[in-house]
C-alpha cells in the first residue's frame, strides 16, 4: 500500500522536530552519496518509500500510532479542549510536542474507559456542566465541598502533604471522576515541567478525567485538582498552568482557594501588608505548612484579597520558583543514588483507585482484553496483572 508522504512530514511538524532534528532522532547516517537530512527528504518527498522498520521508529520518534501513517491523509485535530492558559488576543505558551502527545494519549485512554462504563450501567454525573461562572466562588466552593462531603478539617490533619492529597483523591474519585498523575509519557526523558502545563481537564458527564501533572509539587497537587474539578464542574474541557490571564482560570483559581484557604483566615496574615520580603517568606511558610497547602497559593491569595501588592508577589513567586528548581536538581541526584518505590507501586499511584479498580472488574466480566486493558493504564499488556493485583492480592478472587 502506498503512503501518503504528506503524513510523514505533518507527524514530523506535530512533534516539533525540524527535518535535521527528525533525521538524528531517527537515526539516520551520512553515507557518501548522500546526508541523513536528504534522506529523510526523500522519504517526505515521495521520491522513496520508508521501510517498515522507518515506520515503526517514525512512530515512536514522533509519538504517533503506527496506523497514522497508513491514513489516506492527514488528520484533523481533535477536540481536546480549550488551552487555557492564554488570554483571548494574547499569544499562547510556546507549542509543546509532549504536552500534546500526553492529551492524545489520555483522551485515548478516557475514550477506552467511557466505553467500559457505556456496558454497564452507568448512570451521568450530574454534577458535570452544572454551574456557570455567574455563581459567586464561595457558593460553588460550598456546592462542591456538599458534593464531595469533605472535611477541611480532616484534610489539614493528614500526617503529610501525600496524605492530605490522598485524602482529597478518594473524596475526588467517589464522586465518579478519575483523578491521574501524568507529567510524562512513560520515561523521564519526556518529563513536562508544571511552568508548561499544571493540569487538564475532560468534562465528560459518563466518565470525567482530572489529569494532574506530577512534575509540579507534590503540595500543588490538592490545589490543582479542585481547580481542574471546578472545571468538571462548569462543563470546560482543557488545559491549565501559567499565571491565570482569562476569566475562567481566575474563578477556579477562586473557587479551589475557598475550598482549601477561606478567605476569612487571610485576616491573619494582613500585616504582610507592609512587610519585608524575609518577614513575608517566613510566614507564609509557617502558615501554609499547617494548611498542608504550598505557599505560591497562599501568595496568590493574598495578591488577590489586596493584601500585597503586585510586586510584593513577583518576589514571592521568583523566590518559589528558584527554591523549586533547586529542590528539583537536588531530588534528581539522591534518586539516582537511592533509587525509589518499584515500577508497579509507581505506576498504581500515578493511576489511581478508580481506574484500577474499573480496569480489574471490566477483565473479571470479560469486557475488557489485557491489549486494551495495557492501554487504559499505559503499561504493556503482560505488565497489567502486577499492577491490578498487588504481590498477594489476586489468589483471593
Amino acid at each position: 500500500m502506498a503512503l501518503n508522504p504528506q503524513i510523514l512530514t505533518w507527524a514530523r511538524d506535530t512533534a516539533g522536530l525540524s527535518v535535521d532534528e527528525a533525521a538524528q532522532a531517527l537515526g539516520f547516517k551520512d553515507v557518501e552519496k548522500r546526508t541523513a537530512t536528504e534522506r529523510l527528504r526523500a522519504l517526505e518527498t515521495g521520491l522513496e518509500e520508508p521501510s517498515s522498520s522507518v515506520l515503526r521508529k517514525m512512530s515512536r520518534t514522533y509519538h504517533r500510532s503506527l496506523l497514522v501513517f497508513y491514513l489516506n491523509e492527514p488528520p484533523r485535530t481533535g477536540d481536546r479542549g480549550q488551552d487555557l492558559r492564554r488570554a483571548p488576543g494574547v499569544e499562547g505558551p510556546e507549542f509543546d510536542p509532549t504536552l500534546d502527545a500526553i492529551i492524545r494519549d489520555v483522551r485515548g485512554r478516557q475514550r477506552i474507559a467511557r466505553d467500559l462504563l457505556e456496558q454497564t450501567e452507568s448512570r451521568k454525573i450530574a454534577f458535570v456542566s452544572s454551574a456557570t461562572t455567574e455563581v459567586p466562588p464561595h457558593e460553588l466552593a460550598q456546592r462542591i465541598v456538599a458534593n464531595l462531603d469533605f472535611a477541611l478539617g480532616e484534610f489539614r490533619q493528614q500526617a503529610s502533604v501525600q496524605n492530605a492529597f490522598g485524602y482529597l483523591r478518594e473524596k475526588v474519585e467517589r464522586s465518579g471522576v478519575f483523578v491521574l498523575l501524568i507529567g510524562n509519557l512513560g520515561s523521564h526523558h519526556t518529563n513536562v515541567p508544571s511552568s508548561v502545563f499544571r493540569g487538564y481537564a475532560i468534562a465528560d458527564p459518563i466518565a470525567p478525567f482530572v489529569i494532574i501533572n506530577d512534575q509540579d509539587a507534590p503540595v500543588a497537587w490538592a490545589f490543582t485538582t479542585l481547580h481542574e474539578l471546578t472545571h468538571l464542574w462548569l462543563g470546560a474541557t482543557g488545559v491549565s498552568g501559567g499565571f491565570p490571564n482569562t476569566r475562567l482560570e481566575s474563578y477556579c483559581n477562586n473557587v479551589a482557594g475557598e475550598i482549601l484557604l477561606p478567605s476569612a483566615e487571610i485576616a491573619e496574615l494582613e500585616f504582610l501588608r507592609h512587610s519585608s520580603l524575609e518577614q513575608a517568606i517566613e510566614s507564609i511558610s509557617r502558615f501554609a505548612r499547617v494548611r498542608r497547602i504550598s505557599r505560591p497559593m497562599v501568595a496568590y491569595k493574598l495578591l488577590r484579597m489586596n493584601v500585597i501588592s503586585n510586586a510584593q508577589w513577583r518576589e514571592l513567586d521568583k523566590h518559589y520558583e528558584e527554591e523549586w528548581n533547586t529542590s528539583q536538581t537536588r531530588a534528581a541526584a539522591n534518586e539516582k543514588n537511592e533509587g525509589g518505590p518499584s515500577y508497579y507501586v509507581l505506576k498504581r499511584h500515578r493511576v489511581g483507585p478508580a481506574l484500577l479498580n474499573l480496569v480489574r472488574n471490566s477483565i473479571a466480566e470479560g469486557i475488557l482484553s489485557h491489549t486494551k486493558a495495557g492501554q487504559l493504564l499505559g503499561v504493556k499488556a503482560r505488565n497489567v496483572d502486577p499492577v491490578i493485583y498487588p504481590s498477594g492480592t489476586r489468589g483471593g478472587r
